[in-house]
């Protein structure tokens, strides 16, 4: 019987550090809980001289191969992010028999089927409880939990920046505003396109569909389109109407194929997501036993990922000592076709400049009519200098007809203006 955990950690900035100081801090809970004590045996750093946020710090090495083939590490820990030399160190961790967890997104998203091989040839567990909601427990739920239910979807708001940004939004600030202020307080990168183009959130909800559905997808399965031609005036009028603007993540079976999809989407101000405001997250998930739970709270951040990584090292801790290898394999079992993107229907907010002139909006319905997509509410909000501003909600419409009738409006020369349509989920 083993008398420690061995912690090799790759990786000592903000996660990384998190790791190294809730190990520390709560150690004594942590043995308890996982039926032996843990110690980070050595950290990945690419200087040796940087100052370090930890208390106690690990013993460093820049040399990954101290880490990789140290027969006394049990398991890898990876907070670098990133494509490489994650993925490498991560391959040569499980080929060395050792089990690792991570909180890699992108490598899950893009690489999860040859890890999960790799896991399962030499078998070790690979756990990744961080890799989305931060600190939200979702991955285990998905797996286990839930296991005695037929998952109809998965939906949420999984990116805390542009949940930030929004919020700020909410306010009356430009997008440039809310972006410069979340880059301020260090919520966004200097480079945000993985946040504001839906492309991190992209990665985290094809994890999520991949558990849920027990069918591999990745990143490049999910249609996304990001927040960066929304204006304060679409998250106004949507208020007006009863809702508040999200950035949603959403997963659904329809008829056996998988709809994946990151957009903008109008919440009613009833439903609970739309009261997740600032960096949080939340997932919810519908069951056909369970029906709806919500999972809310920090979807990132130093100790809530942090506490997420010594769960599942618990989890490790826990199959080492009963001697199970290899329990937390992969759970895709099933190829799934994806629906067709054009026909997934969906309802939609659209906002439209138009010539303030007899006869316009009569066009604007022909050609909706004509696409055979209803329309639920027609309301012209404002005069501008140069026509009148309307706003329009459908009824559900299959994705290639609305694309069909905004093609139409372009062709007019009434139209001055079309600007990025939304889809609304639920009634406010």
């Amino acid at each position: 019987m083993k008398d420690r955990l061995a912690i090799g950690l790759l990786g000592l900035g903000t996660v990384g550090s998190g790791v190294a100081e809730l190990i520390s801090r709560n150690g004594k809970h942590i043995a308890e809980r996982a039926g032996m004590p843990m110690v980070v045996k050595k950290a990945l750093v690419r200087d040796l001289a940087r100052p370090r946020n930890v208390g106690e710090c690990p013993p460093l090495t820049t040399d990954p191969e101290s880490i990789l083939a140290d027969p006394e590490i049990d398991v890898v820990v990876e907070v670098l992010g990133g494509e490489e030399p994650a993925l490498s160190y991560i391959l040569a961790a499980l080929r060395a028999q050792k089990h690792v967890v991570t909180a890699n997104k992108e490598l899950l998203a893009k690489h999860g089927k040859e890890l999960f091989a790799a896991a399962k040839e030499n078998g070790v567990d690979l756990y990744f409880e961080a890799s989305v909601g931060g600190g939200i427990p979702i991955i285990r739920p998905l797996k286990d939990c839930l296991a005695g239910n037929t998952i109809e979807k998965v939906y949420g708001i999984v990116n805390g920046t542009t949940n930030y940004i929004l919020t700020r939004m909410e306010n009356g600030h430009s997008y440039e505003e809310a972006l410069a202020e979340a880059q301020r307080q260090g919520y966004a990168e200097a480079d945000p396109y993985a946040d504001v183009s839906g492309l991190d959130a992209a990665r985290k909800i094809a994890i999520l569909a991949s558990i849920a559905f027990g069918a591999r997808v990745t990143e490049d399965d999910v249609a996304r389109t990001g927040i960066e031609r929304l204006s304060p005036l679409d998250l106004a009028y949507a208020h007006e109407l009863g809702y508040k603007v999200k950035l949603l993540a959403v997963a659904q079976e329809l008829d056996g194929a998988l709809d994946v999809r990151v957009q903008p989407a109008l919440v009613p101000e009833h439903h609970p997501l739309a009261s997740v405001s600032g960096v949080l997250n939340a997932i919810v998930v519908r069951g056909n036993a369970v029906g709806e739970v919500m999972f809310h709270g920090h979807g990132a951040g130093r100790l809530p990922t942090a506490s997420a990584v010594c769960g599942d090292l618990i989890e490790v801790a826990h199959n080492i000592r009963q001697g199970v290898r290899g329990r937390n394999g992969c759970t895709c079992f099933h190829h799934k076709p994806f629906y067709p993107a054009g026909q997934v229907k969906i309802r939609y907010f659209l906002r439209l400049e138009l010539a303030d002139e007899p006869g316009v909006l009569a066009k604007v319905a022909a050609a909706f009519g004509q696409e055979k997509v209803s329309l639920a509410a027609v309301i012209q909000k404002r005069l501008t200098e140069h026509g009148a501003e309307v706003v329009l909600v459908t009824h559900p419409a299959a994705t290639r007809q609305f694309a069909g009738a905004v093609a139409a409006l372009k062709a007019f020369p009434e139209t001055l203006a079309i600007h990025q349509p939304l889809a609304v989920e639920g009634e406010a």
